[in-house]
């Protein structure tokens, strides 16, 4: 009889500490889980702040380039598939991430472009509001990098968390996945070549 109770109240005790220790990881789970949702909205944010100010800069080069049509038509096409391009921040999936990075570098392809007709005229690479227009992309690319970073470092704790075990079991078993990862596009670890 004392053995029986000694027996029920060990597994009764069992029951209590896996109850509450799938509680805690589910309740750190959703934690985690909405940290990295929360950093990829910043994502987002610094991509739209740099697509608002691409009509403003279009703007203002085409007063003065105007004969560089096909650069400008590319920069705003370049610019609405950037922004038509979007992902649901609970679909963060590798390849979901990758179309919108393709949009995304689409874009930066475009401006890159761009500053390179911007050269070819002096006048409006003195103009104040060209330059405080490239001080701000500047500043908002810079933002980009630093926020793809940080949604790369929430999106790591949040994947290793959810393959520990036994977190993992619990993770499997209220449905939670591995989140994908920014990474550098083909080529970004070869230094162009520079000729004089």
């Amino acid at each position: 009889m004392k053995k029986s109770i000694i027996v029920i109240g060990v597994l009764g005790l069992l029951i209590l500490w896996l109850v509450f220790s799938s509680i805690g990881s589910y309740n750190s789970m959703v934690t985690k889980d909405e940290a990295v949702d929360g950093q990829w909205a910043q994502v987002e944010n610094v991509y739209q702040r740099r697509a608002d100010l691409i009509p403003n800069l279009v703007s203002t080069v085409k007063g003065y380039a105007a004969h560089e049509k096909e650069t400008l038509e590319g920069v705003v096409n370049a610019r609405a598939k950037a922004t038509s391009t979007t992902i649901n921040a609970n679909n963060l999936d590798a390849a979901a991430l990758q179309k919108f990075q393709a949009a995304q570098d689409g874009l930066s392809s475009a401006l890159s472009r761009l500053m390179v007709v911007v050269e070819k005229y002096p006048d409006l690479k003195a103009n104040q509001n060209f330059l405080e227009l490239q001080a701000q992309l500047e500043g908002t690319e810079n933002r980009i990098s630093n926020e793809r970073m940080k949604f790369n470092e929430t999106a790591k704790d949040f994947n290793t968390y959810i393959r520990k075990f036994p977190k993992n079991l619990y993770a499997g078993m209220f449905g939670f996945e591995k989140r994908a990862y920014f990474e550098s596009t083909e080529g970004a670890d070869v230094a162009p070549k520079v000729e004089f």
